[in-house]
């Protein structure tokens, strides 16, 4: 009788950070090749494309941790590691939904600073993975750790400067711009911190299992 194949978390783990850059890729499209929002209908449809294989794979590794004997990590800390690797992906989607459902009529010259922002966080997740597969490299872990909090913090001062700007600036002209903007800066900045909780969590787990 042939073996049955042990799932990999950490593929798995690897493979979800793979969805959620390539999330960030269809943002930094939508954000680069903006014309109306009405327009974003087939940007859409790539978004809830990638956010749906995210899913997949979210349930694949709940699936499998609620039936293996034995797993690398303690299930709670898998279950959560995959949840907040998820929500990443879901977070972004939601934002690119946001610019059509707001029907936004202009491309504010901040979001783009954002989706950078959460493309590099995304790429130092993606250089860890390595490391916390090995459980060994801790040195590398909390390096990555420094490189998406500090993005963070980068982000907290853009988030900071470009409300004021909105409500200094920009309410002389248009306060429905204003509203807007404001909830679609809320969640490009939560999505940045959905990039740090990431970060945080894989050092926690790390440090459980050296």
């Amino acid at each position: 009788m042939a073996k049955k194949n042990k799932f990999n978390y950490f593929d798995a783990f690897e493979k979800q950070v793979e969805i959620a850059a390539e999330e960030a890729d269809v943002l930094i499209e939508a954000i680069e090749g903006f014309t109306t929002a009405e327009d974003m209908k087939p940007i859409l449809e790539k978004a809830h494309e990638i956010e749906h294989r995210g899913d997949l794979v979210n349930h694949e590794i709940r699936t499998y941790v609620s039936t293996d004997f034995i797993t690398p990590i303690e299930r709670g800390d898998i279950v959560e590691l995959a949840q907040r690797l998820d929500d990443v992906t879901d977070n972004i989607e939601g934002i690119i939904q946001r610019f059509y459902m707001f029907d936004v009529h202009f491309m504010h010259s901040q979001a783009m600073e954002f989706a950078v922002i959460i493309k590099k966080s995304l790429k130092a997740l993606a250089k860890s993975m390595d490391s916390f597969r090995e459980f060994k490299k801790v040195k590398k872990i909390r390096s990555m750790v420094q490189d998406v909090n500090d993005l963070e913090e980068q982000a907290d001062v853009l988030y900071q400067d470009t409300i004021r700007a909105l409500y200094t600036v920009d309410a002389t002209e248009d306060a429905v711009r204003v509203e807007v903007w404001s909830r679609l800066f809320d969640r490009l900045e939560a999505c940045v911190d959905s990039c740090e909780a990431v970060a945080d969590t894989m050092a926690t787990i790390m440090l459980k299992n050296v």
